[in-house]
């Protein structure tokens, strides 16, 4: 089974040499606003590169350990919070640049994927870079702000526990939910994430315990019900965004 950032990586790989169309329309942006906050079509053409790492994470399965974000400072925090937050590089991390050079998560305007650490250089995969393009870049860090680590949330998460594989299947066609399910997940962090979205005690429980049936229904809620909290920080602050395009409601910078 793939690890994280092997997953991560594949899946951001996959449309490499994509480029946005002239409105700024992108598949990304598209799924983003299908799957993960209807709030809003301006998804659908925002600059992408975050909306492209929450794709990439859901294609591998792993967004639960990668965050599902549009506005890069937001996602900084997210880490931070989650204490997997870092100053150096690791292949599969999420690397948060400020093109000013500031090292403040609230000055950061663009992200990408660390594909390979090369001494001092980065090696990344980057969407919505040289205006239009999905492309690796090589990269020193002097732009950096800092790393998102997936597997560092994944262990303050509890990802040593065994891992459940539920087998591909359709979920249903809402928005809200997958349109497909194939993924590991600990079982135990599964179950604790239930209790407080519910706000209710929920005890933990151990893998072997948990009939088969039970624990895919009991994905998918945690899927939806996840989502659902998830997008009160999804969306582009007005005040905040940093984005390159002139005459949206967002600042411009480019990327």
């Amino acid at each position: 089974m793939a690890s994280i950032d092997e997953g991560l990586l594949e899946a951001a790989q996959k449309h490499l040499g994509y480029q946005e169309q002239g409105d700024g329309y992108t598949r990304f942006g598209d799924w983003y606003y299908a799957n993960v906050d209807k709030s809003d079509p301006y998804f659908k053409t925002a600059p992408w590169c975050d909306m492209f790492i929450t794709w990439a994470a859901n294609q591998a399965g792993v967004e639960e350990y990668v965050g599902e974000f549009a506005y890069t400072v937001d996602h900084a925090k997210w880490f931070q919070a989650q204490g997997a937050w870092s100053d150096r590089p690791a292949p599969g991390a999420i690397v948060f640049y400020d093109w000013s050079g500031s090292k403040d998560v609230e000055g950061i305007d663009h992200a990408g994927i660390v594909e390979r650490v090369d001494g001092e250089r980065i090696a990344t995969i980057e969407g919505n870079i040289d205006k239009v393009w999905l492309k690796r870049k090589d990269r020193d860090q002097s732009k950096v702000v800092g790393y998102g680590l997936p597997r560092k949330v994944r262990e303050k998460a509890g990802g040593g526990d065994r891992e459940v594989v539920i087998l591909e299947g359709e979920l249903g066609s809402s928005p809200e939910q997958p349109a497909a399910f194939g993924k590991a997940v600990p079982p135990k962090a599964a179950v604790a994430a239930v209790a407080p979205a519910l706000g209710e005690a929920m005890p933990l429980v151990d893998a072997m315990a948990v009939p088969a049936g039970a624990l895919a229904a009991l994905l998918g809620a945690v899927l939806v019900i996840r989502r659902a909290r998830k997008r009160q920080f999804a969306k582009p602050s007005s005040a905040g965004g940093r984005h390159r395009r002139t005459g949206g409601r967002h600042q411009t910078l480019a990327t």
